[in-house]
């Protein structure tokens, strides 16, 4: 095993970078090329790989360095012995190469002509990448574009990188777009290509008699008169030249993540070095989305639009001012129970005849006992008595999705309708108290919640909700679940109406019921025979008793 000192790579010009993301750690182990470092200048972010397979020793820099070509970054252990310089070798042979493709007939020919001619285009050396995604069309056919200006951003595991124009021209096609993988090789588009001016042409003809003989002789290099001029390519396997797409500026490791998650980079506020999208960034703003879904915010949800924004003063004069904190949880609470609850909701009426009359001849007995009986205590107790008969009803769901909460205890939510906003106190034990008792704590409650003095604790533990209009009016409404609960009983307005009663119809004061219910945890079946029992217990009280 020999030990090998690391260092920056040509940078392709830039000088002083940033190290922006230490991909390895001392003792990790890597392949030739593996991602060691992530570095980013002032227009581009590439990643620096190892020079070779084995372990790292030691990293010498860290985030929020500067570094330069030539910088020690660290030591690796190998078993690859140090290869021979041969590549400065290999480099004067392709220059003398390049004066023997220079004589043949078609070039100057086609310098001469002044016309232009079409290119294709091909995806160059991706550095030993290979399917990588176009994330990025730069341009469009029409587009003007000079030599080395940007035609597409390509993205693979470890980095990005932009394809540039191999000569300026004018886009004729682009073969390709976002979301396709290419490889190098693959066809990008077609580039129409001004050949160079008039005045080269006799100066280039003049080279042609002496130069015919050794064409012809030579045939194998023939296909040199066809490509196109030759550019000098940037180290794509070093440098990497990364793009920000949508001027955003964000490592290859991020841009990963990024990509994963589903996540727009132009949406997520930057806080690095010249406004670099960091991992910070990215995790902060995935806190901040699932934050707003679970509280339900208003105008929008998992997978729904937001509400446009509208300007309604230009329909007329408008005020406006801030919605009250109780308002604002009542939305939230709202707009998330409704989304993830599947409501169903079941009508009928209840005759409530023989309880008004009971009620009512009842009334100077309540009033020596200090309360004032209202058809809420016998609301309160039919349902506390419906639950138990009904235990369907007196459930939740896990949050796991795969069990559900069975309850031993009563207690029942009483939406009372406050100055500052809706408000849901909690009678405990509904099935275990009176009907005076319920009556004094009904009130209670009511008179706490409209002075603002509610506790937490006393808005707590509901197994089911009931939210009356009384005499405010409406034959029926449809009321939400209050999760975790999975049944809400909606009360409407009171109403004398002629029933059947088997020989004539007879007036009678009906009670419109309307039953919503979380269809996850509760079945039709469950549903009506819950109200059925509602129904009879109100239509005559004394089955309270039984």
């Amino acid at each position: 095993m020999a030990k090998q000192v690391i260092k920056v790579p040509d940078l392709g010009g830039a000088d002083q970078v940033d190290v922006i993301e230490i991909t390895v750690a001392a003792g990790d182990t890597v392949a030739q090329e593996d991602s060691l470092i992530v570095v980013e200048g002032d227009k581009a972010s590439m990643d620096v790989p190892a020079p070779v397979a084995g372990k790292i020793l030691s990293i010498s820099v860290k985030e929020g360095d500067k570094v330069s070509e030539g910088d020690v970054i660290g030591e690796i252990e190998t078993d690859v012995a140090e290869a021979p310089a041969e590549e400065p070798a290999a480099a004067p042979a392709q220059e003398d190469a390049a004066p023997a493709a220079e004589p043949v007939a078609e070039a100057p020919a086609a310098a001469a002509s002044g016309e232009p001619k079409e290119e294709t285009i091909q995806i160059p050396d991706l550095g030993g990448a290979d399917a990588v995604d176009v994330i990025e069309i730069s341009v469009q056919p029409g587009d003007t574009v000079e030599e080395g200006d940007s035609l597409i951003v390509v993205e693979g595991d470890k980095a990005s990188m932009d394809v540039p124009s191999p000569s300026a021209g004018t886009v004729v096609s682009i073969a390709v777009k976002e979301g396709d993988k290419v490889s190098t090789g693959d066809t990008l588009g077609v580039l129409k290509v001004v050949a160079a001016g008039g005045a080269a042409a006799p100066a280039a003809q003049a080279a042609v008699p002496a130069a015919a003989a050794p064409v012809e002789s030579a045939p194998q290099q023939a296909p040199l008169s066809v490509e196109p001029p030759a550019v000098p390519q940037k180290d794509y396997q070093l440098e990497r030249n990364l793009t920000a797409a949508a001027q955003v500026y964000a490592g290859p490791a991020v841009r990963k993540l990024a990509r994963e998650l589903g996540v727009t980079l132009n949406k997520v506020k930057p806080t690095g070095p010249r406004n670099r999208v960091s991992k910070d960034d990215l995790h902060n703003y995935i806190r901040e989305q699932v934050k707003k879904a679970e509280s339900g915010a208003v105008g929008g949800g998992i997978g729904i639009a937001k509400m446009p924004d509208i300007d309604f003063s230009q329909f007329g004069p408008v005020s406006v001012e801030p919605m009250s904190k109780i308002h604002k949880i009542t939305a939230a609470n709202m707009s998330r129970n409704w989304l993830n609850v599947p409501h169903v909701t079941q009508f009928d009426d209840a005759d409530i005849t023989e309880l008004e009359t009971f009620r009512k001849s009842m009334k100077a007995e309540a009033e020596k006992r200090g309360v004032k009986l209202t058809p809420v205590p016998f609301l309160l107790k039919a349902v506390a008595a419906a639950l138990r008969a009904e235990p369907s009803f007196n459930v939740s769901l896990h949050n796991d999705g795969e069990q559900i909460v069975r309850k031993d205890y009563v207690h029942v939510g009483m939406a009372v309708d406050t100055p500052k906003g809706l408000m849901v106190p909690v009678i405990r034990d509904v099935d275990k108290k009176g009907l005076y008792e319920l009556a004094a704590e009904a009130t209670e409650m009511a008179l706490k919640a409209r002075d603002g003095k509610l506790k937490p604790n006393e808005m707590q533990g509901a197994c089911f909700t009931i939210s009356s209009l009384g005499a405010i009016g409406g034959t029926g409404f449809t009321p939400i679940v209050n999760s975790p609960e999975v049944g809400i009983l909606g009360v409407s307005k009171l109403a004398v109406k002629p029933v059947w009663n088997g020989e004539d119809f007879e007036p009678r004061q009906m009670l419109p019921l309307a039953l919503s219910y979380d269809h996850r945890a509760v079945n039709g079946g469950d549903a009506g025979r819950f109200m059925t029992y509602l129904v009879s217990v109100l239509a005559d009280v004394r089955r309270l008793l039984l």
